[in-house]
């Protein structure tokens, strides 16, 4: 009977070891995302499994580029995975199939190449011009004819931010670490 008692009192404490290592990970750390939908085509599939990263926007803020889930405005209880686009203090002008952006750096502005992670064949749609304040941010899908995002329902609050795309797991053939791209302006 004693050894019974030990038995369980080994398996109790590495039940609560594990849980106090993948339980803040989980929470703090990284989270598993599923994609669902053809919003962000060809880049990201349905179906296709995702670990976000929550912790690098506690050190820095998101930069242009980076692909982030986070809570529908509209409907916090939905989650989203979208493009960044504009960032706090620019202001985002879709029209003619194109992107312009202007701030402060380039008070002309400067229409975004998007050739790192688009075709050439995508056309971006819309009519929008939105100016960005402080801790909001524009996003697109890459599939920009079947995306709904913030040429539709407007802004993102920073504060919506879960994290970004760090890796996708699954399925395994296609498993890669994520990286901003990088622009010419």
């Amino acid at each position: 009977m004693k050894a019974f008692f030990l038995f369980v009192f080994e398996v109790v404490k590495i039940v609560v070891v594990v849980l106090a290592i993948i339980l803040p990970v989980r929470y703090f750390l990284m989270q598993p995302f599923f994609v669902k939908g053809a919003s962000m085509e060809p880049n990201f599939d349905d179906g296709q499994y995702l670990i976000i990263d929550e912790l690098s926007y506690r050190f820095r803020q998101p930069v242009r580029g980076e692909v982030v889930v986070f809570r529908y405005p509209v409907d916090p209880s939905q989650f989203y995975i979208k493009r960044i686009i504009g960032l706090p203090g620019e202001t985002v002008e879709v029209a003619d199939g194109r992107i312009k952006i202007t701030n402060t750096e380039h008070s002309l502005g400067f229409v975004l190449d998007e050739s790192k992670y688009l075709s050439a064949t995508v056309s971006t749609y819309g009519d929008v011009k939105k100016v960005l304040g402080q801790g909001e941010y524009f996003v697109m899908g890459d599939n920009r004819s079947a995306s709904y995002d913030s040429r539709r329902w407007g802004i993102l609050p920073e504060a919506n931010i879960i994290g970004r795309a760090w890796l996708r797991a699954w399925p395994p053939k296609t498993a890669e670490v994520f990286a901003a791209p990088e622009y010419a302006y």
